[in-house]
């Protein structure tokens, strides 16, 4: 138990699952953040994105995001400009900047996505642009 009351150590399968707002076929799961272990300045979530899942082209007013891929492929594309990327690879979406992400073929995809600050899923923390 830390200080704060909260674990330091949170398992994978131990996150509460959710599906968030603006993408489809995806399932979410906050490992670290403030709520989890009270991490005050980032956010550390575990994507799965089935054959076909994509998050829409979007904007985090003040937060930068980097998405680390663990498994699968996807399409990433910031300001217009897209790229494959795939386990090993990672992309940086810099807060205000519109940005994508979608599965490349028939394989799901595992993805860690870090936000600085926290984005908690907080619909006044993003700009849908589509």
């Amino acid at each position: 138990m830390t200080t704060t009351g909260l674990p330091f150590v949170v398992r994978g399968a131990d996150g509460v699952a959710y599906r968030p707002a603006n993408h489809a076929g995806t399932l979410n799961r906050r490992l670290i953040g403030p709520d989890t272990v009270g991490a005050a300045s980032l956010e550390i979530v575990l994507g799965t994105l089935a054959p076909g899942g994509e998050a829409i082209r979007h904007a985090h007013p003040g937060i930068d995001q980097v998405c680390y891929m663990l498994e699968g492929r996807a399409r990433v594309e910031l300001d217009g400009t897209a790229e494959e990327i795939g386990p090993g690879d990672a992309c940086f979406f810099p807060a205000d900047r519109p940005h994508r992400f979608a599965v490349v073929g028939d394989t799901p995809v595992r993805v860690l996505v870090i936000y600085t600050p926290p984005y908690g899923e907080d619909p006044r923390k993003v700009r849908v642009l589509e």
